[in-house]
């Protein structure tokens, strides 16, 4: 993977971090973007929020400066949401969740793609959740938005195999953090539990029984950006403990 050319989003912080420190590592050449400063050795970085159409030209026009071309979409920038009843949710909260989390990808990839051929073919990876297969009460925005992103994928994978471009979907579940926890204490607000009931009934859900760590997902990214990988598109693929429900 020497020089494989990478494009993370929101990889200056929790999966993204993970997912670019890993493909560093391995050789990598990665620039990320993000809505806050990163200060990542050997990485470089645009300022960008991917809801934002103008400022994903911009992030692919510092990517084409900065790499030269591009290898691979890590389409991973996303936001939790609001957590609350349908009837209480703000049009603008559902109109910002999907455009981070949905949109944002689609705009990446209409800009990766043109890049993937030209390099002869390449891998999008797109950031799901568990959420993109089970209904996820009081999280209504945010499970829809992962709902897109499989549906996204697997137009894609079918659309760009023919390019040679592999595209797949990861789903985490739980993952070990700060979001986590905010997500964990806003559902137990809602539902009038105490946060370590509300922790405990998550970690039932997972036949694990153990929260997923960023690290974890990041090993899959990279596993599907290496030839080890390379039959591999189309798929949905959960880095979780197998969460059993939401």
């Amino acid at each position: 993977m020497k020089d494989l050319r990478v494009l993370v989003t929101a990889g200056a912080a929790g999966i993204g971090q993970a997912i670019t420190t890993a493909l560093v590592e391995t050789g990598a050449r990665v620039h990320i973007c993000d809505v806050v400063p990163s200060d990542m050795p050997g990485v470089s970085s645009t300022l960008a929020d991917v809801s934002d159409e103008a400022a994903v030209d911009r992030l692919f026009d510092d990517v084409r400066e900065k790499l030269g071309g591009l290898d691979v979409l890590v389409n991973n920038a996303g936001i939790a949401g609001p957590t609350g009843k349908i009837e209480d949710l703000s049009l603008a909260d559902w109109r910002r969740t999907l455009d981070v989390d949905l949109t944002g990808q689609f705009l990446c990839a209409r800009r990766a793609v043109p890049m993937l051929k030209q390099a002869g073919g390449g891998a999008i990876i797109n950031m799901s959740s568990a959420a993109g297969r089970f209904g996820y009460a009081f999280r209504t925005p945010y499970a829809a938005a992962k709902w897109g992103v499989i549906g996204l994928t697997q137009s894609l994978a079918k659309e760009l195999g023919p390019s040679n471009i592999r595209v797949n979907a990861i789903l985490p579940g739980v993952i070990k953090g700060p979001r986590m926890e905010k997500v964990i204490r806003d559902r137990a607000e809602q539902t009038g539990v105490a946060f370590e009931a509300m922790e405990k009934q998550y970690l039932e859900r997972i036949s694990l029984r153990r929260m997923t760590d960023p690290q974890d997902v990041a090993a899959m990214v990279v596993f599907l950006v290496s030839d080890a990988g390379r039959n591999i598109s189309g798929q949905s693929l959960g880095v979780d403990g197998n969460v059993e429900s939401l």
